[in-house]
């Protein structure tokens, strides 16, 4: 043990006293990048900053040789313990110091963050000690050019991890900010979540490709040449993308919201990019392109302010005038009444002289839109008008016909009744 502390102290007065290391290690890494791309490696390429260091530690006790020692795995060893401990650190104390902080502000974004961060930092940090601990080793060519490619994949799986994590963080809080104060676009934060996350992918992967020696360029310009051909077989594609974007910018409806759109209807689901989905009254599921929804009308039953209710009844035609305008006022007495309905436009009134009834036409809004509500409302207005109806001494009408015969039909039919004992 007094030995490898020795080791990391030559180490560290190493570091503090050769002011050009740090240029150094850079030319070096330079010169690695650039042999990697073009396949060489190995023993003829300059060491990287970590295996300079640990070389020139181990040259000022006189150890040398060309491969490794059992210092050299010592000090590999000792690179990953120092990483566990620093991971444990960070994670533990560092957070934990930054949730409290965070714990003292009003808004909940930053204990969020806190909370999501806290895994992708932790595997940044042990990729790290990973990577550090094996460039101390003395590596053949073929295993230091399988290293570079492990080393560039690995930080960019936890890049992306980092990135995504932290975007679908302050996207979720920003669609429970707009779903509280009830912004119209929380309904399409899901669909911008999906396309911030796919554009994230796809530079990520690029990029990723294009550290890994890829020619990325070219692959670019391969994509413009074929984007005509690409355009023509994606056109429904592109033309329900541009549906959700008209949809995202009118916003004609809402997750939630029960609409109808040409012959289907159905309570909102899921806005996606290519189609919008409807879950119709009897449970079913309707998908429908967004170029329709955005080239067809759309009723949107989910924003009245308030449910028509619009019915006709009928009393008998044996009614007195004076019953017929006390059962008018009482009904209109009714409505004004009732709390529940909307009092802006209330109207009830004998209109037609039916083919077997006396009609009378009641028109009145509802207050909540709510069908539900307004449902139960319907129920308890109705039984109150039947006892309206019953206590002004009328009638509900009933379809009826009276057939009235004349001449020798008239006569026989009279003769034939006569005729009948008793």
């Amino acid at each position: 043990m007094r030995y490898l502390v020795q080791i990391l102290g030559a180490t560290l007065l190493a570091a503090a006293t050769a002011p050009s290391l740090w240029a150094q290690a850079e030319e070096t890494t330079t010169q690695a990048a650039a042999a990697v791309a073009s396949g060489a490696g190995g023993r003829d390429q300059a060491p990287d900053f970590v295996e300079h260091l640990v070389d020139l530690a181990l040259g000022l006790f006189g150890i040398s040789g060309t491969g490794n020692t059992w210092q050299h795995y010592t000090i590999a060893g000792f690179i990953l313990v120092l990483s566990y401990v620093l991971r444990r650190v960070v994670t533990t104390f560092v957070f934990g110091l930054i949730k409290r902080l965070s714990a003292r502000t009003e808004s909940t974004l930053d204990d969020e963050l806190a909370t999501t961060l806290q895994k992708p930092v932790a595997a940044f940090i042990a990729v790290l000690g990973a990577v550090m601990a094996v460039k101390a080793l003395k590596l053949s060519p073929e295993a230091d050019h399988a290293r570079v490619y492990v080393q560039t994949i690995a930080f960019a799986i936890v890049g992306l991890w980092l990135a995504l994590v932290t975007l679908n963080t302050i996207i979720d809080h920003l669609q429970a900010v707009a779903k509280r104060r009830d912004l119209g676009v929380a309904a399409f934060m899901p669909w911008i979540k999906k396309a911030l996350i796919s554009l994230i992918m796809v530079f990520g992967v690029l990029l990723v490709a294009q550290s890994l020696g890829a020619d990325v360029k070219a692959f670019l310009a391969g994509l413009g040449i074929g984007g005509l051909a690409f355009a023509l077989a994606a056109q429904d594609t592109l033309a329900n993308v541009f549906g959700s974007v008209v949809v995202a910018v009118d916003q004609p409806y809402r997750i939630g919201e029960f609409i109808r759109i040409g012959a289907h209807e159905g309570t909102v689901e899921d806005i996606g990019l290519r189609s919008t989905r409807l879950r119709t009254p009897q449970r079913t599921l309707v998908i429908i392109p967004n170029k329709t929804a955005a080239g067809e009308a759309i009723n949107n039953f989910g924003r009245m302010p308030q449910r028509r209710v619009d019915q006709t009844i009928g009393v008998t035609y044996g009614s007195r005038p004076a019953q017929i305008e006390a059962l008018l006022r009482d009904i209109r007495e009714l409505l004004k009444n009732d709390p529940e309905i909307h009092q802006e436009f209330i109207t009830v009134n004998f209109l037609n002289f039916g083919a077997s009834s006396l009609d009378v036409q009641i028109i009145y809004f509802t207050a909540d839109p709510d069908v539900r509500k307004s449902f139960v409302l319907r129920e308890r207005v109705n039984l109150a008008i039947m006892r309206l109806v019953e206590s002004n001494g009328l009638s509900f009408a009933f379809p009826t016909q009276t057939i009235e015969f004349a001449g020798p039909v008239a006569q026989r039919m009279t003769a034939a009744r006569t005729s009948q004992p008793g």
